[in-house]
């Protein structure tokens, strides 16, 4: 594993605490242009998302309505009741965004799918990194707010459901996790520039609670608005 990954896991609660977990569930406050330009203005304001930490799958809910939820692996996106009656399934969900742009309106279910995966991602950062199949390389520092973060540019393996195939993460000198830039594929390659902030500790390990997500330009910059995606996490709770 690369060295600079290892110091931020350290930095975030170190592996041997995480690997003690196999749940995560917490409570989402979600808000930006993403959500109606989609066609579901107001569905994911306030939700309750629960992830499997060491495979990926997650689930939200209420999903639209009450009494309904959602469950979501790289394979297979489904809106269910509580009771687990099948409402909707996508079968190998990925394949259906063949085409889409920015403004591509998304069906029930691919919106389930996009939460998921993306809320999957970003929850288990970076001790994700410490499973196999990721290839890491560091590269030049960059300079922003007065501050100097070190960046790794990191490749995904293929059985990840993620938003590009390769990223790039940026690290304070405390170790933690301040931006991450992608590609979301799936919505026509749209440059995102991703913003951790707020830090607190739940059962030993640190998270960002604030999340900042805008356009990203060419030079690496964004402008401050449209805010894409907001989201605020609370009541975190590893089990």
């Amino acid at each position: 594993m690369n060295a600079l990954i290892e110091q931020a896991i350290e930095a975030h609660g170190g592996l041997e605490r995480w690997k003690s977990f196999s749940k995560l569930s917490a409570h989402l406050s979600q808000g930006g242009i993403l959500w109606p330009l989609k066609g579901h203005g107001g569905k994911l304001d306030e939700v309750e998302v629960s992830i499997a930490l060491h495979r990926q799958s997650t689930s939200h809910a209420p999903f639209g309505a009450p009494g309904r939820r959602t469950a979501v692996t790289p394979q297979r996106a489904v809106i269910e009741t509580v009771s687990g009656e099948v409402l909707d399934a996508l079968e190998q969900p990925r394949d259906s965004f063949a085409g889409f742009g920015l403004e591509t309106p998304w069906s029930e279910a691919q919106l389930a799918y996009f939460v998921g995966y993306a809320m999957w991602n970003y929850l288990t950062l970076p001790f994700a990194f410490a499973e196999s199949g990721f290839g890491f390389e560091e590269l030049s520092p960059w300079q922003e707010n007065g501050e100097t973060w070190r960046r790794v540019q990191v490749s995904y393996p293929a059985g990840i459901a993620t938003h590009s195939p390769v990223q790039t993460f940026y690290f304070a000198a405390d170790g933690k996790l301040r931006r991450h830039d992608y590609d979301v594929d799936i919505n026509g390659g749209t440059p995102a520039v991703h913003y951790f902030h707020d830090y607190g500790t739940f059962d030993g390990i640190s998270m960002p609670t604030r999340h900042l997500i805008y356009v990203r330009d060419a030079d690496g910059g964004h402008q401050p608005e449209p805010l894409v995606v907001s989201i605020v996490v609370s009541d975190i709770r590893f089990s």
